[in-house]
């Protein structure tokens, strides 16, 4: 059996071995666990910024400590949960080391996840990773971060060895690899140059900087992985050869060549270090995703009389979602102007574009390992309620930034007024939404869960 036809054939069916199929059901697993503890801290937190809930939340503490649990739980370890999966497809490891890395960071997501019940506090609102500056909630990122890497290295250094250009979706299992390890290597980097003095929100700033850039590479590459699974699947490939839609996800990790430099040449704390990493992400994130985005909206548009089974019809519509999303995400970051809730707006809509597009291939994958079909008309609306929920939401948060409200902010000093006052409702209404959506997909997931089938 060759590489590619482990990972997928052109019409989108999975033939990887048992091993595998189990390895990567456990990480996806994962994935919904943390989706799930995500979406109860979201809940929690929507309504800490609704207008007229102040008196339910007298203080800042309690939305602080729930915004960075749902980002910590809805990107970072969700995004990893399920390149977990594309890793575990991509190559074959020992059993037994496998299933240590996953039982050591599925034990860091739980334990992120009930930190703050267990006496962790010191909620600290830093970029990319925030976190309760507490033993615990740190040692609970590290096991996380310890076991995923170490299940990146395993399955990766065996895929490597029969990579190929016809092969677009290992290509970018790959490259998102790349990135996150590299993004690992930049943390230790960053760890041991800077400078003890700093503390606080300031350090966790200054050490996560780099490293949060970088990961936003991976995370865009295994969307991209996703998007071209998904037009597949659904009968619509992308107008490209694989050999130069390989080439296109290479492009999309090749700024971060950059990486090395950035840091032989400055300080982790310093202003140059900030403005590089900015202008890496902000030009070099962007090149693969814009081409490979406008192929698949060509093919969409090509397409668009060509019949969606019912089957087909709840990842189709996450696939759409997705690319709306996430060109919105990217219009709206073009706006960003000081620090106000238009910074939010930008990056829910990237972010959740990617989550969607993760949703749409859960779906796809569910009957290749063996599981039910995502089917029925929570199946079929999930998608465009999460989706819908998220555009009043970054619409609310724009509306809002473009007046002045500030990120980071809950109740009264968030000091609302006026038109600014109902656009935050909006905000918070989209929210609540979107909530609702993020809900429907676990239980869509449950229900196909209980139905066992035959391996494709």
């Amino acid at each position: 059996m060759t590489q590619r036809e482990m990972m997928a054939d052109t019409g989108g069916h999975l033939n990887a071995t048992a091993v595998q199929r189990r390895l990567a059901v456990a990480w996806l697993m994962l994935g919904i666990v943390a989706l799930a503890l995500a979406g109860i801290f979201a809940i929690l937190l929507v309504v800490a910024r609704v207008p007229g809930t102040e008196a339910l939340f007298p203080t800042q503490d309690f939305f602080r400590v729930a915004l960075i649990v749902h980002v910590d739980q809805s990107v970072l370890i969700w995004f990893l949960a399920f390149a977990g999966v594309l890793w575990s497809l991509a190559g074959r490891v020992s059993v037994q080391a496998a299933r240590i890395a996953f039982v050591v960071a599925a034990a860091g997501c739980l334990l992120v996840a009930a930190a703050p019940f267990l006496g962790a506090g010191s909620p600290l609102l830093n970029n990319y990773v925030p976190v309760l500056d507490h033993p615990l909630f740190l040692v609970a990122l590290g096991l996380f971060v310890i076991g995923i890497l170490v299940h990146l290295v395993l399955s990766s250094a065996r895929a490597a060895g029969a990579v190929n250009f016809d092969d677009p979706l290992l290509v970018g299992t790959l490259t998102a690899a790349v990135a996150a390890l590299l993004a690992g290597i930049s943390l230790v980097w960053t760890w041991v140059g800077l400078n003890p003095v700093w503390e606080g929100k300031a350090y966790y700033e200054y050490l996560f900087w780099g490293p949060g850039h970088i990961l936003q590479f991976a995370y865009t590459q295994i969307m991209l992985v996703a998007w071209i699974w998904l037009a597949r699947a659904t009968g619509r490939p992308l107008p490209l050869s694989d050999s130069r839609l390989s080439a296109l996800l290479v492009l999309g990790v090749l700024p971060l060549l950059a990486v090395p430099l950035i840091h032989g040449l400055y300080a982790p704390d310093s202003a140059q270090t900030r403005i590089a990493y900015t202008h890496l992400m902000q030009y070099g994130n962007a090149m693969a995703p814009v081409f490979i985005g406008l192929l698949l909206t060509m093919s969409l548009i090509r397409n668009r009389a060509r019949r969606v089974s019912p089957e087909q019809r709840p990842a189709y519509r996450a696939l759409i979602a997705s690319l709306v999303l996430f060109a919105a995400g990217g219009l709206i970051g073009a706006a960003i102007a000081g620090v106000n809730t238009i910074i939010p707006a930008h990056y829910h809509g990237s972010i959740v574009g990617v989550t969607l597009a993760l949703m749409g291939l859960t779906y796809h994958l569910l009957p290749e390992f063996g599981y039910g079909r995502a089917e029925g008309r929570m199946a079929r609306w999930q998608a465009v309620v999460y989706a819908a929920g998220q555009l009043l939401h970054i619409a609310g948060l724009a509306a809002s930034g473009a007046m002045g409200i500030q990120r980071k902010t809950a109740g009264a000093a968030q000091e609302l007024g006026g038109l600014a006052k109902a656009f935050m409702g909006i905000m918070g209404l989209g929210g609540l939404l979107a909530v609702v959506g993020g809900i429907l997909f676990v239980l869509v997931v449950l229900r196909a869960l209980r139905q066992r089938t035959a391996y494709r």
